[in-house]
């Protein structure tokens, strides 16, 4: 049965599940919502009320990182290390990017500079970890693998930020810089999104209200 996937133009999350899609050259439907005024059908079938939500004949599955998985095993050939442990690895890992994306997302929606200081430290604090990590061009060496479809979104979110303003949250990170790179060349990665993102987050940024958004203002163009 063709997967059904339901997001938003914007959401990093439904991301990891195109991304694992095109990479295994899968056929799927996706279907964009205003999450701001979703329809009622969205709000029957999606028990948090967020995206991603897949649906496969009329089963339901939410949750992203539930949803990648469930998409690698039945698209072969699989992306998850076979080892059991490094599979278990790779899991934790993809559990981490979600701490790095509350970061971001704390970074630049906080109304106030103690707050934006406060994600952004956190962020790269965290980016620090996460640099001990990569072993090679990807997380775990030569091959592409469903923890680097879960970070994908996130690099390309980190490289439009920068490229509004120099926020050197990757600076001291050669590793995550080079496996970011490797990530953003990907037809894979690059085709998961509308042509349209850059613009559409940087008016979803900039008409926020945080602070992040003010010092926008001030940047010369």
């Amino acid at each position: 049965m063709k997967p059904h996937l339901i997001s938003f133009k914007l959401c990093p999350f439904v991301q990891r599940s195109v991304i694992v899609l095109l990479e295994k050259g899968a056929d799927f439907d996706i279907e964009y919502i205003n999450l701001q005024d979703p329809p009622s059908w969205f709000l029957a079938i999606s028990p948090l009320g967020k995206v991603p939500v897949l649906k496969v004949g009329e089963t339901v599955v939410f949750e992203s990182a539930v949803i990648m998985e469930y998409l690698d095993e039945v698209t072969p050939p699989a992306l998850h290390p076979a080892d059991p442990l490094k599979k278990a690895q790779n899991r934790a890992w993809i559990e981490f990017a979600s701490a790095l994306f509350m970061d971001q997302f704390a970074m630049l929606t906080a109304p106030d500079e103690a707050g934006f200081n406060a994600g952004r430290d956190a962020l790269r604090g965290k980016l620090r970890q996460l640099e001990q990590q990569v072993v090679g061009r990807y997380f775990n060496g030569d091959h592409f693998a469903l923890v680097d479809a879960a970070y994908a979104p996130l690099f390309m979110r980190l490289r439009i930020v920068e490229s509004w303003m120099a926020l050197d949250l990757m600076s001291d990170c050669p590793k995550i810089n080079q496996w970011a790179d490797a990530l953003l060349e990907r037809p894979s990665v690059r085709d998961s999104v509308v042509p349209e993102l850059p613009d559409l987050y940087e008016n979803h940024i900039g008409n926020s209200g945080s602070y992040f958004a003010k010092l926008l203002e001030q940047q010369p163009f």
